[in-house]
């Protein structure tokens, strides 16, 4: 008697694809928050403790002597830190996307795409039950929301497509190179002072501006900061980060698809 073969999802077949990175999805989330009490909570108790600190650094210990941000700056910083958490918890998982589960990438014969995009949706699903919050803040802090608030969207989805450039890199990158791993995370905590989180763009020497535009994290977070700061939103930064995104996503998606059989072999 001959077995029948599962149809292999892949991302041409859409269907089978969606199913399956939701179900692994699901499955990262349930295993995160199934053995923990406060479940949700973890997830915006980080940047909101982050945020907190700032806040008291800028404004009580040193009063904010050179301007940085807008007010009310609570809301500046937690405007910054909710997508950066998405941005260096998906990156830093990336890292460690196919060693953790190897058995699972050599012996299911699911698309490899699926085991990065997954922490992008994951960390993103996260990221957006945490806006009420960011919402809250700003109601009680006496924030006013602009128009702006409908690039939101926008915001989101350049954002997801620069996490998912840079994982379909860093994965399989970090199979051949165990130090990588490590090293990812030096670069991120330099990326966290050199991106406009707990300063604006437009807080830089004017001479530096324009350079900073290009990194991608500006425009990403003046789209953001937009909602509740119109000033922060620059069009320079928002094309230099849909640029560099493009350039990253194409350079991400060859470097996945040449590395994929000898990441297979590797594990």
């Amino acid at each position: 008697m001959t077995s029948v073969a599962t149809p292999r999802p892949s991302p041409r077949d859409p269907a089978r694809y969606r199913s399956a990175l939701w179900l692994l999805t699901k499955r990262d989330l349930r295993v995160r928050y199934s053995t923990s009490a406060l479940g949700y909570l973890w997830s915006i108790l980080d940047p909101l403790v982050m945020a907190g600190i700032y806040w008291f650094v800028f404004t009580v210990v040193f009063d904010r002597g050179g301007r940085v941000g807008e007010d009310p700056y609570i809301v500046f910083l937690i405007a910054g830190l909710l997508p950066w958490m998405w941005f260096t918890g998906t990156v830093s998982d990336s890292t460690r996307a196919f060693l953790k589960d190897a058995k699972l990438v050599r012996s299911t014969s699911i698309p490899r795409s699926i085991w990065v995009n997954r922490l992008v949706l994951s960390k993103g699903i996260e990221f957006i039950a945490s806006i009420p919050v960011l919402a809250l803040f700003a109601i009680f802090s006496g924030a006013h929301v602009t128009w702006y608030a409908f690039l939101f969207p926008l915001g989101i989805v350049l954002q997801g497509a620069l996490i998912m450039a840079l994982g379909f890199i860093i994965a399989p990158a970090v199979v051949f190179f165990r130090d990588l791993e490590r090293a990812t995370k030096l670069i991120l905590r330099f990326l966290f002072y050199a991106s406009p989180i707990i300063y604006g763009l437009s807080d830089l020497p004017p001479a530096f501006q324009p350079y900073a535009a290009f990194n991608p994290l500006a425009g990403i977070m003046g789209i953001y900061r937009s909602a509740f700061f119109p000033e922060q939103l620059d069009w320079l930064a928002v094309g230099g980060s849909v640029l560099v995104t493009a350039i990253l996503l194409v350079i991400g998606i060859v470097v996945f698809r040449r590395c994929e059989r000898s990441v297979l072999k590797e594990l």
